[in-house]
């Protein structure tokens, strides 16, 4: 049984930064990256445990296409996304949402 998603308010403000950043690059740019960003979270919805634990109990899967890593937390209940982060961002600045 697939677990909810909750993706917290700090992770929306990536998504949409993320999302702004592209767009403004290349039109329609923006709209890839939320794919494949919803790709990823299917994939964590369906086997959270695949992904391997990079800080503590926290999970990162890799997004396919764009330098990003989705963080997130898969209790027995619920998903729980920290963070979408640019591979090259400071892994400080997501360790201190869990």
């Amino acid at each position: 049984m697939k677990r909810p998603v909750l993706i917290r308010p700090e992770a929306e403000a990536d998504i949409e930064e993320a999302y702004r950043w592209y767009e403004e690059k290349f039109g329609g740019l923006g709209a890839d990256f939320l794919e494949c960003l919803e790709s990823g979270m299917e994939l964590i919805r369906n086997s959270p445990e695949m992904y391997p634990v990079v800080y503590r109990n926290i999970r990162r899967l890799l997004i396919r296409r764009f330098p990003y890593g989705i963080f997130y937390i898969a209790s027995e209940s619920l998903i729980t996304i920290l963070a979408v982060f640019h591979g090259r961002r400071d892994p400080k600045q997501w360790r201190s949402r869990h």
